[in-house]
């Protein structure tokens, strides 16, 4: 039986495997004066606030820090990697803002998931007309 090479089986490569998933950043309304950290003015319209990736990484990964270290450790440990000043307390603002924002979105969803099986239940018992009436046609 002859040895089996690359030519004769097709070669094929396996693809890389995926690292978890890429996150996408994207362009944000500005609704204050005060630009967030991780962000910066858009050069052409002011009213936009642009992400600077490598602090918004940043920021994600001083948020595992903080389940070991406090506000303020992490708050200069990232003022050093990113070299943008953030403090302890606004740190503070901005995890408790996205705490609070994916916290209402859950629940939201979970509203929006009962309303449409309720809509559904009122549907079926419209079809079969339960709690109403019928006149019956005579046999």
């Amino acid at each position: 039986m002859p040895l089996l090479d690359r030519q004769s089986l097709g070669y094929w490569q396996l693809p890389k495997p995926h690292k978890g998933e890429e996150k996408e950043w994207h362009v944000i309304a500005r609704t204050t004066k005060h630009v967030p950290f991780g962000y910066r003015v858009h050069p052409d319209n002011d009213k936009l606030l642009e992400p600077i990736i490598e602090e918004l990484l940043a920021l994600d990964k001083a948020k595992e820090h903080l389940k070991q270290y406090s506000y303020r450790e992490v708050a200069i440990w990232l003022t050093k990697q990113t070299g943008k000043y953030i403090s302890h307390t606004g740190l503070k603002k901005r995890v408790d803002i996205e705490q609070r924002r994916k916290t209402a979105a859950s629940i939201k969803r979970k509203l929006a998931k009962r309303l449409e099986e309720t809509l559904s239940e009122i549907e079926k018992l419209e079809r079969e007309g339960v709690g109403a009436y019928r006149i019956r046609e005579p046999e």
